[in-house]
């Protein structure tokens, strides 16, 4: 399997982990506000092959707690379930970041318990999925399966959303909360703007919408918190 990058240590990527980010290329989305879009559209080359990654595991054994596996979209590679094997025999916990579009490979990850922890994006209400995602349509099915799937609780998860003003309102929130109700951990994550985000329009919402965004996110998963902003 192809590595298209590696941050070699973080302490956030992980919850509660000493840990490295492998980052895969490819994704079925193209969403205009992505901070790895260098990994969707093709221009950022490979970095390694999983050998030569496996290779710098073995050497931070004892440095580093465990790997996460983000993207582009990790589910989208055959190799997947056997990378995380591999992560796994070398005694590292395997973290995996998911769009959530591909149901059947992570009902694998989770059946098999090849991962340690997942953290699953969860773009919009409904009705503004393929906008968000910058798609003409997305298979809401799928979404609703792996949401599912992970609420069944076998395996330690969040789910996440990154906030933008312009593609996020209050009723959005409401419903997302509805989809998620009684998970453990939910994030929403402020839009930060980078040289890499293909749509240079978005801004983060300002404090009070973040305010009136936690409260009601709060109503579905009583922990839920701001990633990227102040305490609010």
């Amino acid at each position: 399997m192809k590595i298209h990058g590696l941050m070699k240590m973080t302490l956030l990527d992980f919850p509660g982990k000493v840990a490295c980010t492998v980052f895969l290329g490819g994704c079925d989305f193209r969403c205009p506000f992505c901070h790895n879009f260098e990994l969707i559209d093709g221009s950022a080359p490979p970095l390694m092959e999983d050998g030569e990654l496996f290779s710098f595991l073995e050497k931070r054994k004892g440095l580093l707690d465990g790997v996460a596996i983000t993207g582009g979209e990790p589910c989208l590679h055959p190799g997947l379930p056997e990378l995380l094997k591999k992560i796994r025999a070398l005694g590292f916990a395997a973290k995996l970041d998911t769009n959530g579009y591909h149901p059947d490979v992570l009902k694998r990850v989770v059946d098999e318990g090849l991962a340690d922890y997942v953290a699953m994006d969860v773009k919009n209400c409904p009705e503004k999925y393929a906008l968000t995602c910058g798609v003409p349509t997305v298979d809401m099915d799928k979404i609703y399966r792996s949401i599912d799937l992970l609420k069944r609780g076998t395996v330690p998860y969040e789910f996440r959303t990154t906030v933008i003003d312009e593609l996020h309102e209050e009723r959005d929130i409401e419903k997302i909360g509805q989809l998620i109700e009684g998970a453990p951990a939910y994030f929403l994550q402020s839009f930060t703007d980078r040289d890499s985000v293909p749509c240079r329009d978005f801004h983060a919402p300002d404090p009070d919408k973040i305010k009136t965004f936690g409260a009601i996110a709060r109503r579905y998963v009583p922990s839920a918190a701001w990633r990227g902003v102040e305490e609010i």
